[in-house]
């Protein structure tokens, strides 16, 4: 792994649950657009693909044909990048459903959203603990590494749990969200505090939303994280200026590590440094 010690993961967030063609015309919505947004991302030096998918109204949708139709499209391309379906992709979907996505297309990776939290004061982000016992085991029976997505300290502390538990298996993968209200500000202070939290031989990662944006980049960087970008997290590029694509992003980012120092990983690379799978 020495050889790979100077490699950044880059993860590319396309669409998320939220942002629509009203907060930016660019936002893909639908699987094509998702789908070409990826490719061309994989193409621009992304490493990672963390996929959403919307229902034909362009709302929130864990629909497994979406994902399917989706990830279909990814695969008939000669695009290598590593795929990251979301377990979360809204509020109030049952665990059969947040679930089947993962199990029957087996991407490489699926997020694991530590627990429950209040969401933007107003709603809940429920991971209740008998679907967190549940979700492990299931993609360890498929061979899907979970992103272990932490909003608050707490989250760390129940990824430990379940560690012990059984639930999740060594080495972890961490993903740091900050910023979301309701969940931690997206502050150098929280970030150094959160990686503090977590097991030695873990891997991790950090984003920051909206104007937290490239603060947390940049932190992250400079602890030797990996990094996310996307417009799930950020649809503006520069502070009243709107993305023009996913791929303004991903440029930026490949700019800024170089800067560092460092380079993007290939998705080879990036499955190497989290232990996936082989293709």
């Amino acid at each position: 792994m020495a050889e790979l010690s100077n490699k950044v993961i880059l993860t590319v967030a396309t669409t998320g649950a939220w942002p629509s063609k009203n907060e930016n015309p660019a936002v893909p919505l639908t699987p094509r657009e998702i789908a070409d947004e990826v490719y061309a991302c994989w193409k621009a030096g992304a490493s990672v693909a963390h996929i959403h998918v919307r229902d034909d109204e362009g709302k929130a949708s864990m629909s497994y044909e979406k994902f399917k139709e989706t990830l279909g499209y990814i695969r008939a391309t000669d695009c290598t990048i590593v795929l990251n379906t979301t377990t979360s992709g809204g509020l109030g979907f049952d665990d059969d459903l947040r679930m089947k996505p993962f199990r029957e297309l087996k991407p490489e990776m699926a997020s694991y959203d530590c627990g429950s939290m209040n969401w933007l004061h107003n709603s809940v982000f429920e991971n209740h603990p008998r679907f967190l016992e549940k979700l492990g085991p299931a993609m360890l029976e498929v061979g899907v590494k979970p992103e272990i997505e932490i909003f608050d300290a707490g989250m760390v502390y129940n990824a430990l749990y379940y560690l012990k538990k059984g639930v999740l298996t060594a080495p972890l993968h961490f993903q740091f969200v900050l910023g979301a209200a309701g969940g931690m500000a997206a502050t150098v202070e929280n970030l150094v505090f959160l990686k503090s939290l977590i097991p030695a031989g873990s891997t991790w990662g950090a984003f920051g939303i909206g104007s937290g944006h490239l603060p947390i980049l940049y932190a992250a960087l400079a602890l030797g994280g990996h990094i996310r970008v996307g417009m799930e997290d950020n649809v503006y590029y520069a502070k009243g200026v709107l993305a023009k694509s996913n791929v303004e992003f991903v440029e930026r980012s490949k700019r800024i590590v170089k800067e560092f120092n460092k380079e993007v990983a290939t998705p080879d690379e990036a499955r190497e440094i989290l232990g996936l799978r082989a293709r």
